[in-house]
């Protein structure tokens, strides 16, 4: 461990464990406080390059490769590109169909999240002196070792999500990386049966929810509109995690820990048929208390402290004009993910983003309180439970018995076209050229690029970066130990394969 400075240490933590890829965090650390972090993602995977060269429609079978977890979301976001490329509109059964595979991956992933990422750190001996403690053991044990069936109500969320899995296969064929997302809608027709059986699986869901995470109808708790409702509700539901957790919250000091950048992206969530999304479309600047309409032209990637070449210029570039090429040995480096900027500025997305654009008056309620920190970006992600099962029972029921799903489209030998989507952990973009009938150019922006960026030119740190300054290291569990580091690089729930495409 090198010496910096009188009372200056420097840590690197990782790998980390119950995170989808690598990842490392470089520290400075003094008197037990972080004063400056690197967040690092160490392995290159290089989708773009497998990209160009190929058939169009070939990145409809690539793309979701790129992860198992959030494969739909990749699927969706490649269609997207594709179909602004070639100017086809899908009918709104289509439409229906592919917001409810998303809908079923991202509430799957925000299951996983709360009870196998995110919970299970507070069953650490360094709680085990906390009244919650016997209650977080009970239900959010990790399943490991000796104690293989896990907390009591993590198992259970375990087999719900892997119910959910199972309805994904009935909308797509199969799951991960189904192939019914199209350009033009979705290749497979629900039929009424099958519509039967997909509403039982979300009932399945909702009394889950209900009777084990918030102890009280959805629908109340989407429509939670301050703390004040919040702790009413909370105290309704004594015996549900929700409660759980917001006692450990409280005693845990989450409300305090990892406050991010500030600036929230949304590029809009569930596309409506008739125009809009069901979650809006925008950028939450919390200083100015404002929306402010998103400008996707703006979005530029600074490659400054990557291992890429910057190009003659070394100027940030849009994602149709960017490129992947490696520079493995470049001075200055310290990452493979790029610098993601929107307008030049660090944004945060996730859930926590939605519900801000959205306009959701809970969320607005508690990042007024306390900013975008751990306990803020888990409870949004609670709370996006509550709000989206209920719109997912509607889409159900829209569907048009008979009615089309799909329209074929035609591409162009040249044509360029982005597809911007929300996957479970925020804003997720592709971007393509084509080029005498292939492609030319593909690059990507993932959510955790975003979060999990690296410095750019200016020196300006990213997201997780910003959040981590001023964390306390625990001495007293173990060199190098952190619960707070654990707990802010979880609250941004990383997904480093889809960072390094």
């Amino acid at each position: 461990m090198p010496s910096v400075g009188a009372s200056m240490t420097r840590l690197v933590l990782g790998p980390f464990n119950r995170i989808e890829g690598d990842l490392e965090v470089e520290l400075e650390v003094q008197d037990e406080r972080i004063v400056e972090a690197r967040v690092k993602a160490p392995l290159f995977r290089g989708f773009e390059l497998m990209l160009v060269g190929r058939d169009p429609m070939d990145a409809l079978t690539i793309a979701p490769r790129i992860c198992g977890i959030c494969s739909v979301s990749q699927s969706v976001a490649a269609a997207r590109a594709l179909a602004d490329a070639s100017g086809v509109v899908m009918p709104a059964n289509g439409q229906l169909a592919t917001n409810l595979m998303l809908a079923c991956e991202n509430l799957a992933d925000h299951l996983t999240h709360f009870y196998v990422f995110f919970m299970p750190d507070f069953t650490r001996e360094v709680y085990a002196g906390r009244r919650w403690y016997a209650q977080a053991q009970r239900r959010f044990a990790a399943m490991v070792g000796a104690n293989a069936g896990g907390g009591l109500h993590s198992g259970a969320a375990l087999a719900q999500r892997a119910r959910w899995f199972e309805l994904i296969g009935t909308l797509g064929g199969k799951w991960p990386h189904s192939g019914a997302i199209l350009p033009g809608g979705t290749s497979r027709a629900i039929e009424p049966t099958e519509r039967v059986h997909l509403l039982a699986g979300l009932r399945e869901m909702r009394a889950f929810l209900e009777q084990i995470l918030f102890g009280v109808a959805l629908e109340e708790v989407g429509s939670l509109d301050s703390l004040a409702a919040l702790q009413r509700c909370a105290a309704r539901a004594s015996g549900s995690d929700l409660a759980l957790f917001l006692e450990i919250a409280a005693d845990a000091g989450l409300a305090g820990m990892g406050p991010g950048p500030g600036r929230y992206l949304s590029y809009g969530a569930y596309p409506r048929f008739e125009g809009g999304h069901a979650l809006a479309q925008g950028v939450w600047d919390a200083q100015l208390q404002q929306r402010l309409r998103l400008d996707a032209a703006q979005i530029s990637e600074d490659m400054r402290h990557a291992w890429l070449d910057e190009g003659q210029a070394g100027l940030p570039l849009h994602p149709l004009d960017g490129a992947t090429q490696v520079q493995p040995d470049k001075a200055g480096a310290y990452t493979w993910n790029k610098a993601p900027r929107l307008a030049g500025q660090v944004m945060e997305t996730g859930a926590i983003a939605r519900q801000l654009v959205a306009g959701q008056p809970l969320i607005h309620d508690l990042v007024r309180a306390h900013g975008g920190t751990v306990y803020t970006r888990v409870l949004a992600r609670l709370l996006e439970l509550a709000r989206i099962l209920p719109l997912m029972e509607a889409w159900l029921l829209e569907l048009e018995p008979r009615a089309p799903y799909h329209q074929v489209q035609a591409l162009p030998s040249q044509a360029q076209g982005s597809g911007l989507s929300e996957a479970a952990r925020g804003a997720l973009g592709h971007w393509l050229r084509i080029e005498n009938g292939r492609i030319a150019r593909y690059q990507i922006v993932a959510p955790t690029s975003w979060n999990f960026s690296p410095r750019d030119a200016a020196g300006t740190p990213g997201a997780l970066e910003t959040a981590l300054v001023g964390a306390r290291i625990d001495s007293a569990a173990g060199r190098g130990q952190s619960v707070a580091v654990q707990h802010i690089v979880r609250s941004f729930d990383p997904c480093m394969v889809c960072t390094v495409h």
